[in-house]
């Protein structure tokens, strides 16, 4: 086994591991030029790690009675491998959301010296069950499910859960050498008693004993590039196979995910890489995780659209989780490679930031802040309460949302990152000539979009647009290929997909898109009724259909208007067998 600092611990509050031996392991410096990356390199990925470690650990409206705060832990959730595997093998994919009972993580990382060092942090919580006891006249307790003091006070029974760290440093030459390092990433149990204010009771607050394991292999795929592998499994066995999700998850890792870094080396966008490895990075198996570099993008580079809040729209609200790799200046860094790594069981771009308006995580990245926080404010007194009593972080957020200054909330409302220059050969495509006058042509004289008469003239299942000298309009066949660059990750895994256009759709900012489905989905009917859409710019499609001549299409090309047609006939109910 090559020769290793191993830190196995709880974390602290600000989700740090607490370390059992020191960072001397590690030369100092910083970057990808040599220098090393210790805690203080993975401490900026501290925001949007730990916006990871507790996403959907309690959602809006906060309160335990909430059905949504009935069924949790829902992403990286590795169970007992009994349990996991009682209906058969897992079938490995990149859903961190689908029960496992191991990660992997696969990733190519730059040599830059000889003596370079790995150092990988594995993250998770560790349930911990809150009981409420009553106390009995005969001075003994017994278990509530709830308990309210004479002064107003309420404590409620609920499974808590508390960070866990363990950091794994190891010379990446002993990895080359054909050895493997395995380490111990578990938590131990226990129990803590804390007795309530009056002699009312007490909260018992139980832990399971998390018996993991984490193991580093490497492989060199050239003189100074090689394929880093981290698995982390559970070794724990389920006391029963059969048991309930709840039971098996209190000897489970949840939200797992690790952090990447090291001396003397530096990662490979798996999203972005650069030619010389594009084949290497394709060939790379990750498993209910998906890796993307961490840290601040640096500046420089062409400028990428996209916001987190969606494709289509240009909604630039202050979400947790916001980033296409965009800095203050309006420029993209190279994201090529980068010092550190994060592989999460969230679907995340390189270098993800959380947005420098939210003044605190609400644990629902995806949500917009504003809309949270206002929802938040309009919980009753008695909703309020409640939510204190479920959990000390949904009692955090509740202060926090009642106590917010004007001027902070007034930043939720929404903030522009960048602007992409307004030039039409960016965007990919012209308007068919033939058609009528571009209704998005700012230079002609009509309304502005938020006035009367702003959208006359548009038709979504009939405009066109001209992509690759094609006319492409509803009904048209397609073929995916998102941009390499300020693609969003999940259009990533249609490239190549075909698609059938249902209409063109234009933003207001002049920018157009195309909403399409795909024609191997078989749910491509129920998604056209709903209006659910792929959408994809005209520079991102390369059309199947010949060349014609510009004019109105034929009538069997027209597309009905979506949602006019009937929605899929139910299935008959089968006959009523004879007794």
């Amino acid at each position: 086994m090559p020769e290793a600092v191993t830190e196995n611990g709880a974390a602290d509050a600000d989700g740090a591991a607490t370390a059992a031996a020191g960072d001397s392991a590690l030369p100092a410096g910083s970057g990808p030029d040599g220098g090393a990356v210790g805690p203080a390199g993975f401490e900026q990925l501290g925001a949007i790690a730990d916006a990871v470690l507790y996403e959907g650990y309690l959602l809006y409206p906060y309160r335990r009675s909430s059905p949504k705060n009935r069924v949790r832990w829902q992403f990286g959730v590795l169970l007992p491998r009994d349990w996991a595997e009682r209906d058969g093998p897992v079938t490995a994919g990149l859903s961190g959301s689908a029960d496992s009972w191991y990660q992997r993580t696969e990733c190519l990382v730059r040599v830059r010296r000889p003596d370079a060092v790995v150092r990988v942090r594995v993250r998770y919580l560790q349930t911990q069950h809150k009981q409420v006891e009553a106390a009995g006249p005969d001075g003994g307790h017994r278990p509530v499910g709830s308990l309210r003091a004479d002064d107003g006070t309420t404590w409620l029974t609920f499974d808590e859960a508390v960070p866990c760290a363990s950091d794994l440093v190891v010379a990446l030459a002993d990895l080359l050498d054909g050895r493997e390092h395995t380490s111990s990433v578990g938590a131990p149990g226990g129990e803590v008693t804390e007795p309530l204010p009056s002699g009312a009771g007490r909260v018992v607050r139980r832990r399971e004993e998390i018996r993991a394991s984490t193991t580093l292999t490497a492989e060199r795929l050239a003189d100074d590039l090689v394929r880093l592998r981290v698995r982390t499994e559970n070794a724990a066995r389920s006391t029963d196979p059969g048991a309930p999700r709840e039971e098996a998850l209190r000897r489970s890792l949840i939200a797992t995910h690790t952090l990447v870094g090291g001396a003397g080396v530096e990662f490979v966008s798996l999203i972005n890489p650069p030619s010389w490895a594009a084949r290497q990075a394709a060939e790379c198996r990750n498993a209910f995780t998906f890796p993307v570099l961490g840290g601040a993008p640096a500046p420089g580079g062409t400028a990428a659209a996209g916001t987190a809040a969606g494709r289509v729209t240009d909604r630039m609200a202050s979400g947790r989780t916001v980033t296409d790799g965009t800095v203050p200046d309006g420029t993209v860094a190279d994201g090529s490679t980068g010092p550190l790594l994060l592989s999460a069981p969230i679907i995340l771009p390189d270098h993800p930031q959380i947005a420098p308006e939210s003044p605190g995580d609400l644990h629902d990245a995806g949500e917009i802040d504003e809309i949270l926080t206002l929802r938040t404010l309009l919980l009753t007194d008695e909703e309020k309460a409640e939510a204190r009593a479920t959990d000390p972080r949904a009692a955090e957020i509740i202060d926090r949302v009642d106590s917010m200054p004007p001027e902070v909330f007034a930043r939720l409302h929404g903030a522009i990152r960048s602007l992409t220059p307004a030039d039409p050969a960016d965007q990919g495509a012209a308007v068919d000539p033939a058609g009528p006058a571009d209704p998005w042509d700012f230079d002609a004289e009509r309304p502005a979009w938020w006035q009367e008469g702003g959208d006359d003239g548009l038709s979504p299942t009939t405009d066109t647009v001209l992509v690759d000298g094609v006319r492409v309009g509803g009904g048209n066949r397609v073929v995916l290929r998102p941009r390499g660059r300020g693609a969003d990750a999940q259009d990533m895994f249609l490239a190549g997909r075909t698609a059938r256009v249902a209409a063109v759709f234009h933003d207001v900012d002049g920018s157009t898109h195309l909403a399409v489905t795909l024609e191997d989905d078989p749910a491509a009917e129920l998604h056209t009724w709903y209006g659910r859409f792929h959408y994809f710019r005209p520079d991102e499609l390369e059309p199947l259909d010949t060349p014609e001549a510009p004019g109105t299409p034929e009538a069997s090309d027209t597309p009905e208007p979506l949602g006019a047609h009937e929605p899929p006939e139910a299935p008959e109910a089968p006959e009523a067998r004879e007794a």
